[in-house]
């Protein structure tokens, strides 16, 4: 048998056969003894021990198009990065590592700004010129009102979607509006530290409609984009793209260099000024792990 693995917990994987069954499935130890371990989306081939109880082991793994470690999940299209307007407010350095993180892995990002009706129109655009400059698709959305919410729905459609972000962004209650018999419990933000209460505590996949699903994972408040080398970090900053080439060195990093088209498109308002400055903390981290 084939299928899809939608959920994983405590040793325990859910495949999903295509036919509207799920099976209880464990990993035979081949995978141990090769260092593998299934993830949610992988596509798997599984054999039934008991086809009443609905339950298997997992076999074979097929081919993944990609992988992410942080959620943990495979053969995803794209990423649905999802952080609030307001409460919390964005914590935009752990948008950039997220941005970065996904495209190094080869996944496309929509960039989603969630509570847009707790903000002023002003305060919304704020926001999204974050980033803005950088190509991404920018959507605004409210889950209470329904602002945004068909125009999101056309961007899902046919793909399987990771969504990704903090706690408290309102992750949960935005698939509980796409996914009404998903019945995720949701959680309020802390008041006293402003920060969200975990609700999801694995990753799950949830179908939205025919070729359409939405992985939702849990949140988190640090992300560290592994697989990038301090030298590289500027071609995930599209914005940068424009210039490479005008700058005075070849390879120049955009920081320290004299007579760089970058820094002078900055100074110009041409680039965003608190990205560029995450960009710089972001560099600097990355090579002093590179040095230890």
């Amino acid at each position: 048998m084939q299928g899809k693995i939608i959920k994983g917990i405590a040793g325990f994987y859910y495949v999903h056969d295509g036919y509207g069954h799920l099976y209880e499935c464990r990993a035979k130890g081949i995978f141990r003894n090769r260092r593998e371990k299934p993830l949610v989306g992988d596509n798997v081939e599984f054999d039934i021990l008991d086809a009443a109880k609905r339950s298997g082991n997992i076999r074979s793994l097929c081919g993944r198009s990609n992988e992410l470690l942080r959620p943990a999940v495979a053969n995803v299209d794209q990423a649905l990065i999802l952080f609030a307007a307001r409460d919390p407010a964005p914590n935009y350095g752990l948008l950039d590592r997220l941005l970065v993180m996904m495209e190094e892995r080869g996944v496309s990002c929509i960039v989603c700004f969630g509570k847009a009706d707790l903000v002023s129109g002003p305060q919304l655009k704020e926001c999204l010129a974050y980033c803005a400059q950088a190509g991404f698709l920018l959507l605004a959305i409210s889950s209470r009102t329904g602002q945004g919410i068909e125009e999101l729905k056309q961007r899902l459609a046919g793909r399987t979607t990771v969504l990704a972000g903090p706690s408290g962004v309102g992750k949960s209650t935005l698939l509980n509006r796409l996914v009404p018999q998903a019945e995720v419990k949701t959680g309020e933000v802390s008041e006293k530290i402003k920060r969200g209460r975990h609700t999801t505590r694995h990753a799950e996949i949830f179908p939205m409609g025919e070729h359409t699903y939405l992985v939702d994972t849990p949140g988190f408040s640090s992300a560290e984009p592994t697989g990038v080398e301090a030298k590289e970090l500027r071609e995930y900053y599209h914005e940068f793209s424009p210039y490479e080439g005008s700058c005075r060195f070849a390879g120049c990093v955009h920081i320290n260099e004299p007579d760089c088209a970058v820094k002078q498109a900055l100074q110009e308002g041409r680039i965003h000024r608190e990205r560029y400055e995450n960009y710089k903390a972001l560099y600097e981290e990355l090579k002093q792990k590179r040095r230890y």
